[in-house]
């Protein structure tokens, strides 16, 4: 491979393939071209040599007889073009333009997947634009994203995908543009633009579209909106100009029919660069691959009719016959770009702390803070050196965590079901029962393994063993219950919950770091914006920063245990003086 690494550059297209020349218009001619604004395709018209042609050329073109239809693709344009070579055809007068514009857009097609071929095999943003460093991997990532303006990037999770898309951005100067991510991860991709994204100076202007009514928002160089109310913004979002669209987890469109599909559908249409994200391609489901990649190109793999009887097991059949195949034609259509763990595995450090920011239900989280206010009331009456104060701060602190844990645990739980979802295998940490009970709850459909200090001796080892034995791809662990386990097949560990002590997640952390482990393991923080897990997180010495995890922050230094309980105090502290602020005489 070509390991040169450049800043972006361009380079001049070379000249075109034979099959884009012009057709000729004069001589024999074997029927008319014109184009059906209605059902947006393309008809033509003509002797039975050509139309029967057509009709056993492409898949999907047949019609009534003396007739054939083509989607308006700009693949399926040039194919066109190239039938018209052989067998020249009239084009409609009123459709002339049209076909000039449409056979243009082929042609600048061919152009670009002629110049990725001679473009640098790594990139890096301009100077200035992008704040942090890529790996070599992520480089070869952004220069593919570069030539391939509407693709998608289906790295494994925790290569980093985010960070390519963002650095893509970077290097176009494509504002605004839209990203469109599920509800757990908006704030976290808020973070990660105000990170990394630096526009004539400035960080970026970041507005989070909320609401399924649309309204004129403020002007902004980003723009955020989750996959639930694509419905309410369908007109609305067409029109607004984006320049480029970014659609995060795109499997969330994987299947067609829906409002929200409809929505994607119409926004990729008026949009240039179409970016979609997911560590979870599907090769051998072909109705749902088809969804996806039509948003990305329409009709790029031909209509679902022609796809399902060319690459599956029949027309109207959902089973990819040979998704290797399919893999090798998407790639080099410029389609797909995937790498796994093991194929970077040496870029990667052995683990890998990822800070990620997720949503919580601030209804849910105030009503379990009422009496952690009414204890905060109480501690205010009792002298530093009572020994009931220090009994009160402990309560304190334990229901606030709750409430914390309690109020994102839904999310936490969306979040590990898109990782079990992408083939990892997960171990999940908490403190509290009642968070844990959710997680029961939410992610049943995996029939998880539980340690948590509740169950048997006899209990505890099944679970170990069915994780082991890969009867389950989840293990749920109180966080402090994990001393002594061995669970080094898993490949993900996650904390829904936080503890005050480095040591205790260090601990968490090797239960799948351990000897025989020969992969890079993936440790994510989950933190909420509200609660107890911004203190705690300080304390930790962790950076929200999912890019700089990715490039091997060094360990946080162990804590001792009086240094995380003054931490754990000096929280206290500032959890009174918040409160005494906001509700002045209600604390007494």
């Amino acid at each position: 491979m070509d390991t040169r690494d450049t800043t972006l550059e361009t380079k001049p297209a070379g000249g075109l393939p034979g099959y884009l020349m012009d057709a000729p218009q004069t001589g024999d001619i074997y029927g008319t071209l014109s184009y059906n604004r209605r059902s947006k395709c393309w008809t033509i018209k003509g002797e039975p040599c050509v139309t029967e042609l057509a009709k056993r050329l492409f898949p999907g073109s047949e019609r009534r007889r003396g007739e054939a239809r083509f989607t308006a693709n700009r693949r399926i344009i040039g194919d066109v073009n190239w039938l018209m070579l052989r067998y020249p055809l009239e084009i409609a007068a009123r459709d002339r333009a049209l076909w000039d514009k449409q056979l243009e857009k082929a042609r600048e097609h061919a152009r670009q997947r002629e110049q990725a071929m001679r473009l640098p095999a790594r990139v890096t943003p301009p100077e200035g634009t992008f704040s942090g460093e890529l790996r070599d991997f992520q480089k070869e990532g952004l220069a593919f994203l570069l030539a391939n303006p509407r693709t998608l990037l289906a790295d494994e999770m925790g290569l980093g995908k985010t960070v390519q898309a963002l650095a893509c951005l970077a290097a176009t100067g494509e504002f605004p543009a839209l990203i469109v991510v599920p509800p757990h991860l908006m704030r976290n991709w808020q973070a990660e633009c105000a990170r990394f994204l630096n526009i004539n100076g400035r960080p970026p202007r970041v507005c989070v579209l909320t609401g399924l009514k649309p309204y004129s928002p403020p002007e902004a160089d980003i723009y955020i909106i989750h996959y639930l109310l694509l419905r309410g913004w369908k007109n609305a979002l067409p029109e607004m100009g984006f320049a480029a669209v970014i659609f995060d987890e795109i499997q969330e469109l994987r299947h067609a029919g829906t409002e929200k599909y409809s929505a994607a559908s119409l926004l990729a249409e008026k949009t240039e660069r179409v970016i979609g994200l997911s560590g979870t391609p599907i090769y051998n489901r072909g109705a749902e691959i088809w969804n996806v990649v039509n948003i990305l190109d329409f009709h790029c793999l031909g209509d679902w009719e022609s796809f399902t009887r060319e690459w599956c097991d029949g027309y109207g059949n959902h089973i990819v016959r040979d998704p290797g195949l399919l893999g090798q034609h998407l790639k080099r259509e410029g389609l797909i770009l995937r790498r796994t763990k093991q194929e970077v595995l040496r870029e990667l450090p052995p683990k890998r702390r990822l800070v990620q920011e997720i949503d919580a239900d601030d209804r849910v989280y105030r009503e379990l803070m009422r009496p952690v206010i009414e204890m905060l009331g109480s501690l205010r009456a009792l002298h530093p050196e009572d020994r009931e104060r220090a009994m009160l701060e402990e309560q304190i602190s334990r229901g606030e965590r709750q409430a914390t844990g309690v109020a994102k645990a839904p999310f936490v739980a969306a979040f590990v079901r898109a990782l079990l979802d992408g083939g990892e295998r997960v171990l999940l940490f908490a403190h509290h029962h009642a968070v844990m009970d959710i997680y029961k709850k939410e992610l049943a459909s995996y029939k998880p393994g539980f340690i948590t200090g509740r169950e048997t001796t006899d209990q505890k080892e099944r679970a170990v063993s069915r994780f082991m034995a890969g009867e389950t791809p989840l293990c749920v662990i109180s966080l402090r219950s994990a001393a002594g386990l061995n669970l080094q097949r898993a490949s993900c560990v996650v904390f829904g919950e936080l503890d005050w002590s480095p040591a205790v997640h260090s601990q968490a952390e090797d239960r799948a770091h351990r000897m025989g482990q020969q992969d890079s393991i993936l440790c994510y923080y989950l933190v909420a914006p509200q609660g107890s897990d911004r203190d705690m997180q300080d304390a930790l010495g962790l950076k929200v920063s999912q890019f700089l995890a990715l490039m091997g922050d060094k360990t946080p230094d162990m804590m001792s245990a009086q240094k995380a309980q003054r931490a754990a105090k000096a929280h206290i502290e500032r959890l009174l003086a918040k409160y005494e602020g906001e509700l002045g005489g209600k604390i007494e």
